[in-house]
């Protein structure tokens, strides 16, 4: 019987830094070699290949590998047959979905797509923009940008962009002014089709989902931990936005509670203070790995 090994693609480029560190958190060390697009990852049942999120899909897709992270956009550039496990909300700047937005000149008297009736759009989502202008019914010529598409308007090379963006921030340093959002996307979870029905695969991946899914999870929590005096507990439970019930334990000091929760990681700020109004001591602030 051959080895059980599953065939895993890391995106190259700009979720390249990101993906490793989630993978991190996650439990597995990725370690890169120079002009080598095949890591070390501190797993023997996993083979690693950098790829470039634009293809993934097809990689995937035709078996080269079994399971890879790109984005939704590009699984729909490349209408890709594949397993979408679940959705993996992080990136570079934020961990918010990605917006392929439609933008023009900031002077331009393009107000609306069908104002771009017979005009050039300039993108690297060119199928996807395509099919998009043509549902609507409105007859556009896209052609595709190797790069620095924003300056395509700024130089008359085109009369508007589909590009992505998180923030609009360098859109609108570029002088452009976004009239349309046509997609959101984010990272996603891919599988092969014959990977997902062969049992061993289907569970490495699966684990592999759910420790992914927990380290994103804990991104946004912290845990607290304290010692409330016994009749101070009341008080601090009706302020404590625990993600469940705390944990509440007591000390050798039979007046003392001690009392640990998870909430949400920006509440944390304004809760100690009020904690140590009430009476709360050793307050300990602690980041989380994964929750579960």
């Amino acid at each position: 019987m051959a080895e059980n090994k599953l065939k895993l693609g890391i995106p190259k480029g700009s979720l390249q830094d990101a993906t490793i560190k989630l993978f991190e958190r996650s439990g597995w060390k990725v370690r890169m070699h120079h002009r080598n697009y095949f890591p070390e990852i501190n797993d023997d049942d996993i083979i690693c290949s950098m790829c470039r999120a634009q293809e993934m899909s097809r990689y995937v897709e035709n078996g080269t590998l079994d399971v890879g992270l790109t984005g939704k956009d590009w699984i729909l550039e490349n209408e890709s047959d594949v397993v979408v496990v679940s959705d993996l909300v992080y990136s570079k700047v934020s961990n918010r979905p990605a917006r392929w937005v439609l933008a023009v000149a900031g002077d331009s008297p393009y107000k609306r797509p069908e104002d771009l009736a017979g005009k050039k759009i300039a993108t690297e989502l060119c199928h996807f923009t395509q099919t998009y202008f043509e549902k609507a019914g409105i007859p556009v010529d896209v052609e595709f940008s190797w790069g620095a598409t924003e300056a395509k308007v700024v130089e008359g090379l085109a009369d508007a962009i589909v590009e992505v963006t998180e923030t609009g921030t360098t859109i609108k340093a570029h002088g452009l002014r976004i009239i349309s959002e046509l997609l959101q996307t984010n990272t996603q979870l891919i599988v092969n089709k014959a990977a997902w029905e062969d049992p061993w695969k289907r569970k490495k991946i699966e684990n592999i989902n759910m420790l992914l899914q927990g380290a994103l999870c804990a991104e946004k929590l912290a845990g607290l931990k304290m010692n409330v005096p016994a009749d101070k507990m009341e008080a601090v439970m009706g302020i404590l936005p625990s993600l469940t019930a705390p944990t509440v334990a007591n000390l050798y000091n039979k007046d003392w509670l001690s009392v640990e929760i998870v909430v949400e990681e920006g509440t944390v700020r304004d809760l100690i203070p009020q904690l140590r109004d009430l009476g709360a001591e050793a307050i300990i602030e602690y980041s989380l790995n994964k929750v579960i």
